[in-house]
């Protein structure tokens, strides 16, 4: 394999979490009404799909400019404190990042990705970053992975794709990429979607061995 592409929440950062705490909390004081189906919906979606969401699936009585506004805001403000990186995400990504080039494929905004990258000294080993705001559509569509890929210059089908949610997984299977799935414990992927995948891992720690073998 030529490159790998991480996602970022759930893979890198512990956030998955907290998106779901502020939006929940967005929803309820603007007179929405959350829904089970919800955290699962959201997990891929760009900042304009789940923002219209907060509206228009759940009742939030905002435009949904407003709405994402409001979201992105306390997630930049609980970030100023530094973002919750997983335990071994900064010494993973720089190991594969030793033998191969390195991007992030995010549907988090891009102020909270230079956020991760900034806190992480990641700036100089992360060649690529890309926000699925800068695309046409968020995940489960292919299209963030594809400009990661095309912002590297690697063929979509050389690369590994590093993911941890249903809609994730499936964003880089589209993109042909091969994928490897570390679940989230606290929203657990689709166990038909993770049969698809070409690797399951328990700790993001074994990536790069994982990928020398690939």
């Amino acid at each position: 394999m030529d490159a790998v592409v991480f996602d970022l929440d759930g893979v890198l950062v512990d956030s998955e979490r907290a998106w779901d705490e502020v939006r929940r909390s967005v929803v309820a004081a603007h007179g929405g009404a959350w829904t089970d189906a919800a955290t699962r919906a959201m997990q891929g979606m760009s900042t304009p799909e789940w923002a219209a969401y907060l509206v228009e699936g759940l009742g939030a009585r905002l435009a949904p400019d407003e709405a994402a506004e409001r979201v992105v805001t306390e997630m930049a403000r609980r970030y100023a404190a530094g973002p919750p990186v997983l335990p071994g995400a900064v010494e993973t990504v720089r190991a594969v990042a030793a033998a191969r080039p390195v991007a992030i494929a995010s549907s988090s905004p891009p102020v909270l990705i230079r956020s991760f990258l900034g806190f992480a000294g990641l700036d100089d080993v992360v060649r690529v970053a890309v926000s699925s705001e800068e695309v046409s559509a968020g995940k489960p569509a292919p299209d963030v992975y594809l400009e990661a890929a095309r912002q590297l210059g690697v063929d979509p089908g050389r690369c590994v794709a590093v993911e941890d949610s249903t809609n994730g997984l499936r964003s880089a299977l589209a993109a042909a990429m091969t994928v490897v799935a570390v679940p989230n414990p606290h929203f657990p992927p689709d166990p038909d979607v993770v049969k698809e995948v070409a690797v399951v891992l328990d700790d993001l720690g074994e990536l790069p061995a994982v990928v020398d073998r690939l």
